[in-house]
């Protein structure tokens, strides 16, 4: 679209992360976690960090496909980690968007978990093929 591209005649740098971003709410809808969902339990994904990595430009009216899939996890799903590929129409992946992120209660506004039905729909997104479960830390250590 003309509202994303910058004045060097390519896509700006934040609409990868936007692009991103919706394919998450995509992954979290079809996991069961839509917002009409996570709203009801006032939760809400929280981001720690977002790292872009520009490897081809994307140009006017280019299509694009974006990929969605865990490449870190706690068991519990309460911290977690995401990858994304975006790919050109040519097929050719012009960027990698990685995130790092967590549950957010929106009343206490403190890291929560998801109730375990919901924790378990998470678990059980599209994971990576360099999928990494993380370990627990112990309160104390």
């Amino acid at each position: 679209m003309w509202s994303q591209m910058d004045s060097n005649r390519h896509m700006r740098h934040s609409a990868y992360a936007d692009f991103a971003a919706q394919a998450r709410l995509m992954m979290l809808e079809e996991a069961g976690l839509g917002p009409a969902v996570l709203y009801k339990m006032n939760i809400g994904p929280l981001m720690f960090r977002e790292e872009l990595i520009f490897l081809r430009e994307v140009g006017l009216n280019d299509h694009l496909k974006v990929t969605c899939e865990i490449t870190k996890a706690r068991a519990d799903g309460s911290r977690w980690s995401i990858r994304h590929e975006l790919f050109r129409g040519d097929g050719v992946k012009a960027a990698i968007v990685n995130v790092d992120g967590a549950w957010l209660d929106m009343i206490k506004r403190k890291l929560t978990l998801l109730p375990p039905g919901l924790s378990e729909a998470f678990m059980n997104a599209p994971r990576s093929e360099d999928y990494v479960e993380e370990l627990l830390r112990e309160k104390n250590s």
